[in-house]
């Protein structure tokens, strides 16, 4: 049926016309809210949330650094093109792709190990139902909660994306050498807010950075301080001997959140107020009076920290995804479904 005659034939019933504009209305419903369902594959792949529980204990049991790992690799693939699994694409010969950026050479193998194997089982059972962004997606979130944090829902429908380049990487993530202003306006460029970005960096309650991301604060600091000394002096001293032989070995690296680090809580909130904040841009955050507010409420109160957290998951998870045609269902999450050289 053409427009124009619905559009006359509703004009004719005039009981109709507001159906007219409901309908008008929600077709103009951004894809994340009209195509996304949290039920989505109940019928088509009703396995699939079991699968993805069993698989995902099993490896975080067996190599606890997952969830971190899995929570930074969804991060660094929804900033970029989106939540569209495009940081899981292998580079070849014709292409070089986002995981061989700079700043992604650090993504843990453990995050890639676990959407592999997920993707492997829900193939045997459904093939070719179920997107590698949403297995990543699950994952996640479930991870999330089983190292205690907060429970988010996750809706699903995203199809995997045809485009993955190293060269897009650069300028969609802070760096630890960023300023507060810096980062607030990156947020921003992405539809964050203050509060969000700072919610958001409290993942960093959990998973550890390398040694050379904060050397800078450890080593000839200045002249009337080896370190910075807006470290906690003890904290300072241990984390030298740590990272003594990091421009040798470079996978030296210390816990994100020295007092809790394998739970996901509002520790890393605190430890800012302690002098106990690992990078850089961590204790920014506690210095800038435009965010040092949240991070004393956050620090103060876990649950506002929580609430606060899986309301930017939310919103981080649904960022510039694909829908429809603009993607595809990948048969491997390391492969395009179709070979492609440019």
């Amino acid at each position: 049926m053409k427009m124009g005659f619905l559009y006359t034939s509703l004009l004719s019933q005039p009981m109709a016309m507001p159906l007219l504009f409901i309908a008008l209305a929600l077709s103009f419903l951004p894809h994340t809210q009209s195509k996304l369902s949290a039920a989505y594959y109940d019928k088509t792949c009703p396995l699939f949330k079991p699968i993805m529980r069993e698989i995902i204990s099993t490896k975080q049991i067996n190599d606890p650094t997952t969830a971190a790992a899995t929570l930074r690799l969804f991060f660094h693939d929804c900033m970029v093109e989106g939540c569209d699994a495009s940081v899981l694409i292998s580079s070849n010969s014709f292409n070089t792709a986002e995981r061989d950026a700079d700043i992604n050479l650090s993504l843990p193998g453990d995050s890639f190990d676990l959407i592999t194997r997920a993707k492997i089982a829900i193939e045997v059972q459904c093939p070719g139902i179920v997107s590698c962004a949403d297995i990543l997606a699950i994952a996640t979130r479930d991870l999330i909660v089983m190292v205690g944090g907060p429970y988010y829902e996750v809706r699903l429908g995203r199809k995997d994306g045809f485009i993955s380049k190293a060269s897009r990487v650069d300028g969609n993530f802070a760096t630890s050498s960023m300023s507060v202003s810096e980062m607030l306006s990156l947020f921003e460029s992405k539809g964050f807010t203050a509060q969000e970005m700072v919610a958001l960096t409290g993942a960093h309650t959990i998973g550890f950075s390398h040694c050379k991301e904060f050397s800078h604060r450890l080593y000839n600091f200045s002249k009337t301080s080896e370190f910075d000394p807006t470290y906690n002096p003890k904290y300072a001293e241990a984390l030298r001997k740590l990272c003594a032989k990091y421009t040798s070995n470079t996978a030296m690296a210390a816990f994100n959140d020295v007092v809790t680090p394998s739970k996901f809580d509002n520790m890393y909130y605190l430890n800012l107020k302690r002098g106990l904040g690992l990078l850089s841009t961590d204790h920014a955050l506690y210095l800038d009076s435009r965010t040092r507010p949240y991070v004393d409420l956050y620090a103060a109160n876990q649950t506002a920290f929580f609430q606060a957290f899986a309301h930017a998951m939310e919103k981080v998870s649904v960022h510039k995804i694909k829908t429809g045609r603009k993607g595809e269902v990948r048969r491997r999450c390391d492969s395009f479904n179709n070979f492609k050289t440019s």
